[in-house]
């Protein structure tokens, strides 16, 4: 398949990240969209990265400790974005955009699956924990996964975070650059039947570093703004 371009948290350098600002612009040029979930103190599932609001929003404290009605109210990055519900971000990504949502938490699994039923999108849970992944795939054996390689646990093994995507029975693995354009890791990786995620290097994904990643045989190109001409 071609090198599909993956909007992360919705170009968060181009747009105020994870908000359906965002993801209405970033849908105009991506691929697939990617952004974070969390439940709050209410139950609801939000979309947001961090775990607490003081760096992103103008309030404070724990996503999880702060009810939805309060949530509804803050202001990210000072765009006039509001933090949004994952099923009114779904709402604002057209049909034909795929959407990976990375589960932030235990136990939401189900409820994020239920919300994604009920929009037209592809999409992929995908999530740092395989713990995580293993909920979302006894809610519901069809749902496509992808394992997030902490760079920190398996910078030094990439071999077993492949095996862990496969064992997990995952379509994607996702890599940060560079491990994730080493041809050794998108064989290995080829080779037990997955799909390769990356990011991009330091310069960004000027139009060089996209046909590079491209011959090298990177599936989904994930980035924080959209491609370039070098």
């Amino acid at each position: 398949m071609r090198m599909q371009i993956v909007a992360h948290r919705g170009y968060a350098s181009a747009f105020p990240e994870n908000t359906r600002a965002a993801f209405t612009q970033a849908a105009r040029t991506a691929d697939w969209i990617e952004l974070d979930v969390r439940p709050c103190k209410t139950g609801e599932l939000v979309v947001f990265h961090d775990e607490r609001l003081d760096d992103l929003t103008d309030g404070t404290g724990r996503v999880v400790a702060t009810p939805w009605g309060e949530l509804s109210e803050l202001e990210v990055l000072g765009s006039g974005e509001r933090v949004p519900l994952l099923d009114e971000a779904l709402a604002a990504i057209p049909d034909d955009v795929g959407v990976q949502i990375e589960l932030k938490d235990l136990g939401m699994a189900q409820g994020v699956i239920e919300t994604t039923a009920d929009h037209d999108n592809e999409s992929i849970l995908i999530s740092f924990s395989p713990l995580a992944l293993y909920e979302a795939a006894q809610a519901d054996p069809s749902t496509d996964l992808g394992f997030v390689l902490h760079p920190g646990l398996y910078g030094d093994a990439p071999e077993l975070g492949v095996e862990t995507a496969a064992h997990l029975e995952c379509k994607t693995v996702h890599a940060f650059h560079p491990m994730g354009t080493a041809p050794e890791f998108i064989e290995l990786a080829h080779d037990r039947g997955l799909n390769v995620q990356t990011g991009a290097p330091d310069e960004g994904p000027t139009e060089a570093v996209v046909e590079r990643y491209r011959d090298s045989g990177v599936d989904f190109f994930s980035v924080d703004e959209p491609p370039r001409e070098s």
